[in-house]
């Protein structure tokens, strides 16, 4: 794409910068990725992430780039097939006014490539750990007026392993404390693969607050079935085992297909957990198991990892559940959100994967996710905090 680029520029140098830059990251970006040095994503350093993250921009930015310089090789074609066919003194001025409108185009396509190739780069740098907190009001009339104006604060998704900044870490995890919630919930993946990964992390879990506690349940990611690190079972369950303890030790309760009684001022609501229950990975999770002692019209949150759960199990339950709480998606780390706009690959994915949605007086919110995986960035779609407040309709 460098000689295109020249065309739009008239400039050799960024066209060498950038054609030199986009053969690094792929050079060096691809045996990264495919020599398992990270094991997956697992202990990731700063350069690590920054070679991946420049990697996937140029890549995308390249095909963006490329649809324009498709056109061009068209118009080309075109050109060419008129100066066979008009006579030589009209052919030299279909040249030169196809030549200016083929060097607009490019010029157009560097234009518009710009927005994305920056956005990448703001998003593999300073947006993935820019924080944000998202504010929700859940009313219902099941729920007990002890409870109006209960905080309820989410995160999911927190992939230990791919962080590279404490101090971003850190900045997220104060945010999230500053929500000042009555509790907070935590719905999975911990980690990406091993136990370990949580280690640097620990105390910043350990130093939230909630006066009515913090609950959380497991993801897909909190039972890792690579068989390169985990050769056998065994290994497997111990390293299963391990997660669940770090959960223990930071003062989490998880709740595997369970429930809680959230008591106030002599009433209660019902907090469920589910295990992981989703269409591509493990399906532990039992709603029947986790509505055991809960009454019919009893106001009942429930945590499930994926949200496939609430579409194909929960909201269609004989048991009315009032709030659903997922993540999983990560919102796909990348899309747009603004303007009214709403759109992220991970829709072709998944049909709830970010934000609110309700069906027969149930709710289901995506969080976005804290974290990130595999592409360490976030573009458009940033690290997410979600505070619910809950009302009595």
């Amino acid at each position: 794409m460098g000689f295109g680029l020249y065309q739009a520029t008239r400039s050799i140098r960024w066209a060498i910068i950038y054609e030199m830059a986009s053969l690094v990251s792929l050079g060096v970006g691809l045996p990264t990725v495919f020599s398992g040095v990270s094991d997956w994503m697992m202990g990731m350093t700063w350069w690590q992430n920054m070679i991946i993250g420049l990697m996937v921009t140029f890549i995308c930015c390249e095909v963006i780039l490329l649809f324009f310089f498709v056109v061009d090789d068209v118009l080309r074609i075109f050109s060419f097939v008129k100066q066979k066919i008009l006579p030589t003194s009209s052919s030299t001025t279909v040249t030169v006014s196809s030549l200016k409108r083929r060097r607009l185009l490019k010029t157009i396509g560097l234009g518009i490539t710009s927005i994305p190739f920056f956005s990448f780069l703001y998003g593999i740098t300073r947006g993935k750990y820019a924080f944000r907190v998202i504010e929700q009001t859940i009313s219902s009339k099941d729920l007990p007026s002890e409870f109006d104006g209960f905080k309820i604060a989410q995160f999911s998704d927190f992939h230990a392993g791919s962080f590279d900044s404490y101090t971003g870490v850190q900045r997220g995890m104060e945010l999230l404390q500053a929500q000042n919630a009555d509790m907070i919930l935590f719905t999975g993946d911990l980690v990406n693969n091993r136990a370990g990964e949580i280690k640097p992390y620990q105390s910043l879990f350990g130093k939230l607050k909630a006066p009515h506690g913090k609950f959380a349940v497991l993801g897909n990611h909190d039972y890792p079935r690579n068989r390169r690190l985990f050769p056998d079972r065994e290994a497997r369950e111990r390293n299963a085992k391990a997660i669940q303890q770090y959960y223990q030790d930071t003062g989490f309760r998880l709740l595997n297909n369970e429930n809680e009684k959230i008591e106030k001022n002599g009433r209660s609501i019902r907090l469920l957990g589910v295990e992981n229950w989703g269409k591509r990975f493990l399906k532990r999770g039992n709603l029947q198991e986790a509505l055991q002692g809960v009454e019919d019209k009893e106001f009942s949150v429930l945590m499930t990892h994926d949200p496939t759960h609430w579409e194909r199990v929960v909201k269609d339950h004989p048991k009315h559940i009032h709030l659903t709480l997922s993540g999983h998606t990560h919102g796909m780390q990348l899309g747009l959100e603004l303007l009214g706009i709403k759109w992220s690959p991970a829709q072709y994915l998944y049909k709830h994967w970010g934000g609110l949605y309700q069906e027969k007086e149930q709710y289901l919110y995506v969080n976005r996710g804290f974290g990130f995986l595999g592409f360490s960035g976030r573009v458009g779609i940033p690290p997410e905090i979600t505070v619910f407040t809950l009302k009595k309709a």
